[in-house]
């Protein structure tokens, strides 16, 4: 199994910046494609970013491209979600998700095994 533990949730202004921290531990990981979800009251579990852990590649949703930056620490075994220029539509419970799966299959979120508990991300304006 993989365990996937997220932190650095918590309350923002508007415009402001705040990272998000995945730690990972369990199964060797190193070949897998891990993610960010979100899911916001009401709405269905939406893709905000994922990560080729091996490659480094990325890919970002249209509505967080250019202000959102995933990145991993491989020493730590930990897997960031660097949010700048927040807006009150970011407000979401965000998952770390980790999946053995294709890079191909990275946007959707019932190819991923393994989830973290979420962390609560609210943008006030």
């Amino acid at each position: 199994q993989v365990q996937l533990v997220e932190s650095g949730g918590g309350l923002v202004q508007a415009g402001q910046s705040l990272r998000l921290s995945c730690a990972a531990s369990g199964r060797d990981f190193s070949g897998y494609t891990m993610g960010w979800f979100r899911q916001a009251p009401g709405k269905e579990r939406e893709f905000v970013a994922a990560i080729r852990w091996s490659v480094g590649i990325t890919d970002y949703a249209d509505s967080v491209k250019g202000r959102f930056t995933i990145s991993k620490d491989n020493a730590k075994n930990t897997m960031f979600l660097q949010m700048t220029s927040l807006k009150s539509e970011d407000t979401a419970v965000y998952y770390c998700a980790a999946a053995s799966t294709n890079w191909g299959t990275r946007r959707r979120s019932n190819e991923y095994s393994y989830w973290g508990q979420g962390t609560q991300v609210t943008v006030s304006s």
